[in-house]
């Protein structure tokens, strides 16, 4: 697999799928490959990996023609490098609500091994690079995504700000987070929930950007943001489908032998 894969299908036009992944067993990474998704999101904020089990995670799938994309603990330009580095091919960053977070960021991932002064001179158009290092940069990270994640009120409020950064590939909007930042714990059918979320979909792509959304129940919500311009399709993970797939096939075999099924259990799982 190409490391550019990914983001030429985008720029095709083309909408990407995917889903989140939480097991590191290698069987579930075949299983997960051989489903027909572009791509992984692997995340690290709530999910306890350590450096070396994400780097496995991450060179198992580019070998399986999957393209591995991590969100990293915190808006970190080193953490960033880090997993890069570890085999990640995009990014996502959390909470993202200030331009200097997506400019630091727009440095970590596109214009590694480059750090400090000269980095911040160059991020902040006071030097530019020789053809020499922008023909090496370019090759150098061919292919890295920057997925920020939009969650917030205040982020929101400075979407033209912050979408009009240099470098940024895409946008990842968490939905249980911007839930709770608006007032709306999980009401994700609420008016001004959906209000929000069609905002931000409408001026990433008036931006020139790529857009998700992540749930973790009906597909029919993907679908929706779709047909509303979304074009990275994130859905669910490895825990919650099995798990509800388990919760419908066990209440059949019960309801088909004539024993109750009990209390149903809650399907949403947030990650």
């Amino acid at each position: 697999m190409e490391r550019d894969h990914l983001i030429n299908k985008l720029n095709s036009g083309a909408n990407i799928y995917g889903t989140c992944v939480t097991s590191t067993a290698p069987s579930w990474q075949m299983a997960t490959a051989g489903a027909g998704v572009d791509f992984v999101f692997i995340d690290t904020e709530h999910i306890p990996l350590d450096r070396s089990d994400l780097s496995k995670l991450c060179q198992t799938y580019v070998a399986l023609g999957v393209t591995p994309i991590v969100r990293i603990t915190k808006p970190d330009p080193f953490l960033a490098c880090q997993v890069i580095d570890g085999g990640a091919i995009g990014v996502v960053a959390p909470y993202l609500e200030e331009p200097k977070q997506f400019r630091d960021l727009v440095g970590a991932v596109k214009f590694r091994p480059l750090k400090g002064h000269k980095l911040n001179r160059i991020l902040h158009g006071q030097e530019e690079l020789t053809p020499v290092m922008y023909s090496y940069l370019k090759k150098y990270n061919r292919g890295n995504l920057f997925i920020a994640n939009i969650e917030s009120v205040p982020a929101v409020d400075r979407l033209d700000e912050l979408f009009a950064t240099e470098g940024l590939d895409g946008v990842f909007i968490g939905p249980h987070d911007l839930s709770v930042s608006m007032g709306l714990p999980e009401e994700y059918d609420h008016p001004d929930f959906e209000a929000a979320v069609k905002t931000i979909i409408h001026k990433a792509r008036a931006h020139g950007l790529h857009i998700g959304i992540h749930f973790s129940l009906e597909p029919e919500r993907q679908v929706k943001w779709a047909k509303e311009g979304a074009n990275i399709i994130v859905h669910s993970f490895d825990i919650a489908l099995f798990r509800q797939r388990l919760i419908h096939d066990l209440t059949l075999i019960k309801s088909s032998l004539n024993e109750s099924a009990g209390d149903k259990p809650s399907e949403e799982m947030v990650i």
